[in-house]
């Protein structure tokens, strides 16, 4: 405490002590209750020097959204310094612990795609509001002609294990949307193209992916040539549509297309209630054209 905050309690004393108790009869009446406020109004601007300017609050927050024990975890960023957000941990130590760190270091992070004896190993980003913002950023935000891999911003990865029954938290939708840029260098998507062997495919089948709290397997059911369509075009397939089979005739529609598409049989089969997995990317056989490679959930 330096010199200038001692004269400043000094002061608070000599304005509250009585000068000349001895002189006045009712001196001790009056002076005790007078020495207590002023233990009061020192302790008063005591705890104004002590108490630090800044808190440094160590909660952290959620994504908003995220359904963990049947409540909805709300946004809760709070602000330390100038740039940096800290979250709120309650939901984030449910989080598998490899993703736990990949989500602290962007809360757009829902998961992890890898395929064995490929370059496909990578987190998987979304952004509900910008379906389009990573396809020309990475993780960091940074912009990247690379880009990132994309969950679709209408596909629901899900945040409850199907161990469970979905009952710990939300359901994934019945068909997630992952694209990514088909690199010359094989990185990204660009090794999508060796699903069109079907000797590489057979050897290959088994797609891994890991939300923030399960791991997952899918298997390949098929893999087919299609495009982007014209949004007035009404009479084609448009594979890119199909999030969520709330009937049989949503599944069956679905399911009949990617199978008359398919490059060649692949002996997997499927059946309504099943989830699945589309992997998409540019190829130029026409204008707009996609290579798409879909797998149903077996783990």
């Amino acid at each position: 405490m330096g010199d200038t905050t001692n004269r400043g309690f000094l002061g608070v004393v000599k304005l509250n002590l009585p000068l000349r108790v001895e002189r006045v009869e009712l001196a001790p009446l009056v002076f005790v209750p007078v020495f207590i406020i002023t233990i009061y109004i020192i302790a008063f601007f005591a705890s104004l020097i002590h108490v630090p300017s800044k808190f440094k609050v160590e909660t952290k927050a959620a994504p908003t959204g995220i359904k963990v024990n049947n409540t909805v975890a709300q946004e809760v960023s709070t602000k330390v310094g100038d740039d940096d957000f800290v979250y709120d941990l309650k939901n984030i130590e449910d989080m598998l612990p490899e993703m736990r760190e990949w989500y602290q270091k962007n809360n757009d992070c829902v998961g992890w795609l890898k395929i064995d004896d490929m370059k496909i190993d990578y987190p998987i980003l979304q952004r509900k509001s910008d379906g389009l913002y990573y396809v020309t950023r990475n993780i960091d935000e940074n912009e990247d002609n690379m880009g990132s891999i994309v969950l679709d911003s209408d596909s629901e990865i899900g945040t409850g294990l199907k161990t469970r029954q979905y009952k710990d938290g939300t359901k994934p939708s019945t068909n997630l949307i992952i694209g990514g840029h088909n690199m010359r260098n094989g990185t990204m998507f660009g090794d999508l193209d060796k699903f069109r062997d079907k000797s590489f495919t057979s050897k290959h089948n088994i797609i891994k992916l890991s939300s923030l709290y399960e791991e997952r397997e899918y298997e390949i059911v098929s893999v087919f040539l299609s495009q982007i369509y014209p949004a007035d075009k009404t009479d084609v397939f448009k594979y890119y549509k199909f999030y969520e089979a709330d009937t049989q005739e949503e599944f069956d529609e679905f399911y009949n297309n990617i199978k008359k598409l398919q490059l060649f049989d692949t002996g997997v089969t499927a059946k309504y209630g099943d989830e699945f997995l589309t992997l998409n990317t540019c190829t130029y056989h026409v204008e707009d054209g996609r290579m798409v490679v879909v797998a149903k959930r077996i783990r």
